[in-house]
């Protein structure tokens, strides 16, 4: 009976111990983020002009490959306040600031798009960079990274002391370079880019504004109150319904994610380890998902890739899941298409030019990384190398101990002695070089007076010239 006491007071303790570290209650000053969620929502005047801006400078970033630039547009970007108010306003019933939220959203997606469109439309630069090309795309990483953000973001605001999380929330879930993507296809005319685009923008929005619903419901601000009961209901329908028309794309659409993320490493796993072949180099892949079909792209030089294996490739997509004959399988139906140079060459160079540009761009960066940390390495090799010629040329050339014992025999006023190499710049036929002089430099004792100082440093000068045999080599007095 005892020992079950005390068990439960160490869980009682250990509960109260965790809670007092990962409680959010405390500190919490829910009037005043209220006040400043919805002091944010609007864009107006200034508002609108710094999105603006910072909408022109994420797509310079895009457009440059810059991400020190992206990041600082993202900083400066205003565009979280509607986000939060969304959240808000359904954690709370607020039909009317819902309303303005949704409404300045629009706005500011308006305003995002138009400028982001016509500074593509101007700019000369029609590279497509790889952070542009990383923004087409939602995958699993980004709508966690959206609602984690999200949790931070309202957990921060609601502080009665405010942090500068909220700017690394901006950052962290990247609501600016999707937005500018997105005008970059209307301005090129390539709606697959604009349609992934917007969907990344969409999914970041809508888990961003689930995370403050669920921490505004756990903290439990104040709900919205109306004096007319029909009104109320009829809001509360509203909101309802609202809340379902967003959640239930959501849900489908974090639903594709997760299953493409899946074929994804499912698919890669398949070609490192199924697609490789004796006589045959496989020198790029291109992986596409879809719900009903997806392909496995293999590009090969070398030998024929023959139809037995082609068979064999095809066969083996089960076991990774990648048919639908088994009840895990992630796909439906997925078909491997191999490509290789057998006697139609123009074709097989169509097919190697259409190749992912993002691939390509990584295979540079690739390089260009590894030959510079190449160099840098081989530069920090020969400064230790010459460092360590350098100590050992010293200590072949000057027997300290042997120099010290003969000095201190034949000077006895010397109190230190020490040696060193220093290089100095001369001009030599109207050219100049580093000239390495040997300097020895000796210390008397305190009662010499410097004039017998000096004739013993002569004295001493030409005695370690004959005895080195180097007319070069210099004695300081120190």
């Amino acid at each position: 009976m005892k020992k079950k006491n005390e068990l439960q007071y160490l869980v009682i303790a250990a509960r109260r111990f965790l809670r007092s570290i990962l409680s959010i209650t405390d500190g919490t000053d829910i009037d005043s983020t209220i006040a400043g969620i919805k002091r944010d929502i609007s864009f107006r005047g200034p508002t609108a002009w710094i999105l603006i801006f910072s909408i022109f400078i994420a797509s310079i970033g895009l457009n440059v490959n810059s991400t020190a630039v992206i990041i600082g547009a993202m900083l400066i970007s205003p565009l979280m306040g509607p986000i939060l108010g969304i959240g808000l306003s359904i954690g709370t019933n607020d039909f009317e600031t819902l309303i303005r939220s949704l409404k300045n959203l629009g706005i500011a997606v308006s305003i995002a798009l138009i400028t982001s469109t016509l500074y593509f439309l101007v700019t000369p630069l029609n590279i497509e960079q790889s952070e542009l090309l990383a923004r087409t795309k939602p995958t699993i990483l980004d709508v966690m990274v959206a609602l984690f953000g999200g949790f931070a973001g309202i957990v921060a605001g609601s502080r009665k002391e405010k942090t500068n999380v909220i700017p690394g929330v901006a950052i962290a879930t990247a609501l600016m370079p999707p937005l500018c993507t997105a005008g970059y296809g209307l301005a090129t005319f390539k709606m697959h880019y604009f349609l992934g685009a917007f969907y990344l923008f969409f999914i970041n929005s809508v888990f961003i504004s689930l995370a403050t619903f669920l921490v505004v419901k756990y903290l439990k601000f104040p709900l919205v109150n109306y004096l007319n009961p029909l009104k109320a209901k009829r809001y509360q329908i509203i909101v309802t319904a609202f809340i379902i028309v967003t959640i239930i794309p959501s849900g489908i659409i974090f639903y594709n994610v997760i299953q493409e993320t899946r074929f994804s490493i499912a698919a890669e796993n398949f070609v490192n380890d199924k697609a490789s072949f004796s006589g045959s180099e496989l020198i790029n892949k291109k992986i596409t998902y879809s719900d009903t079909l997806s392909t496995i792209d293999l590009y090969y030089i070398g030998e024929e890739i023959s139809e037995e294996k082609e068979m064999f490739l095809q066969d083996m997509l089960t076991t990774y899941g990648l048919n639908g004959k088994k009840t895990f399988a992630i796909t439906k139906k997925t078909r491997v298409r191999v490509h290789q140079n057998k006697n139609n060459e123009a074709d097989f160079e169509q097919r190697m030019t259409d190749m992912n540009n993002d691939l390509r761009l990584k295979i540079l960066e690739d390089i260009y990384t590894k030959n510079e940390q190449i160099i840098n390495d081989k530069e920090l090799k020969i400064q230790l190398l010459e460092a360590e010629i350098m100590r050992l040329s010293i200590q072949d050339t000057i027997p300290f101990k042997q120099i010290n014992s003969e000095l201190k025999f034949h000077f006895d006023n010397i109190e230190k002695f020490a040696f060193a190499n220093i290089r100095q710049l001369k001009v030599v036929n109207d050219t100049m070089r580093i000239d390495t002089i040997p300097t020895f430099l000796v210390n008397y004792k305190s009662e010499i007076r410097p004039q017998i100082a000096d004739d013993e440093n002569q004295k001493i000068n030409e005695w370690l010239r004959i005895r080195f045999n180097n007319p070069k080599i210099s004695v300081i007095n120190y």
